[in-house]
């Protein structure tokens, strides 16, 4: 489910697949596509999505991992293009 949270200046977008039936780079992808510019959207996760970084970065985006416990890892992705 995507959300929102424009109390700062731009908007985050958070996005949690940890509960999608099936892989989720379908979800994601969709996401991605809907960001507006300037926005960026946190991706939640109960692994890192290693390969999602070669997309990302081929599509212009810019990403920051962290693992924020033993089965969560956020991405924070950004448009850089």
């Amino acid at each position: 489910m995507l959300t929102s949270d424009d109390t700062t200046e731009t908007t985050e977008h958070r996005l949690d697949v940890r509960d999608v039936d099936g892989p989720p780079f379908t979800v994601i992808d969709d996401a991605l596509g809907d960001l507006p510019a300037g926005e960026s959207l946190t991706l939640i996760n109960s692994f890192e999505p290693e390969p999602l970084y070669e997309v990302l970065e081929a599509r212009g985006f810019s990403y920051r991992t962290e693992q924020v416990a033993a089965d969560e890892w956020h991405v924070h992705i950004e448009d850089v293009s």
